[in-house]
């Protein structure tokens, strides 16, 4: 009986310490619970801190523990860790993404407005300029801040039962152009095929929707204007 016990002990222990071990980079995860997804992060997490020497851990968070920002959450973890290391966070409930470093000089390796900025490419930054920016400083602001990684991809609609699958997808996407834009900086490559920019083709067609919808609205825009002139003796009876 006590050697069962020892047996089930060691057991207990090794499954733990397994755990622990394969969630290394996928520091917490409270959303996905996906094994492809923890894989993939470990994956590209292990890659990148043997080529470097840093650190990129993402966490996967429900919801931030109450009367806590973001920022204070990430300092907090950050003080656990000795090894130059960089956090990607994002809280479901919160709509919250950021990433902070523990150590200031980490952030020359890689554009941090870039990944979090919110549209992809310079014509969608340019038609978000026209329609929402309130003064020209607003416009040069939004005008320099593309390439976004992450919330283009959030922003999305997911279909039923998918929400999951879209929050994996655009945090492994950001999580992927930071550790690439780390290796880049280092001169390093990642191996395991991480090297590649297939990243990219999940923002192109965001990009496609964009510009789809973007398109739509210019040629319903130029219907009504033409219907208006053709019916304007029309329109003015009525009023």
């Amino acid at each position: 009986m006590k050697l069962l016990r020892r047996g089930l002990f060691a057991l207990t222990l090794t499954l733990l310490f397994q755990t622990q071990l394969f969630a290394e980079y996928l520091y917490k995860d409270e959303v996905v619970h996906n094994p492809k997804f923890t894989e993939e992060v470990e994956t590209l997490g292990s890659a990148l801190y043997k080529k470097t020497g840093i650190s990129l851990r993402l966490m996967m968070l429900k919801e931030l523990p109450k009367n806590v920002t973001m920022y204070e959450y990430e300092k907090k973890i950050l003080e656990q860790f000795s090894e130059p290391t960089v956090v990607l966070t994002f809280s479901e409930m919160n709509s919250q993404v950021d990433i902070e470093a523990n150590d200031e000089s980490l952030y020359k390796y890689f554009d941090k407005k870039q990944v979090l900025s919110p549209v992809t490419s310079y014509v969608q930054a340019f038609m978000m300029a026209a329609f929402y920016a309130k003064s020209w400083d607003d416009f040069v602001s939004i005008m320099s801040n593309t390439g976004g990684t992450i919330l283009p991809l959030l922003g999305g609609k997911a279909k039923k039962g998918m929400i999951a699958d879209k929050y994996s997808a655009a945090m492994f996407n950001g999580y992927l152009d930071i550790a690439q834009q780390i290796a880049k900086a280092k001169g390093v490559k990642l191996g395991h095929g991480f090297d590649s920019d297939a990243n990219q083709t999940s923002l192109f067609y965001v990009r496609v929707l964009f510009y789809g919808f973007i398109l739509y609205g210019i040629v319903m825009l130029f219907k009504r204007r033409i219907y208006k002139m053709r019916h304007k003796n029309e329109h003015y009876k009525k009023w």
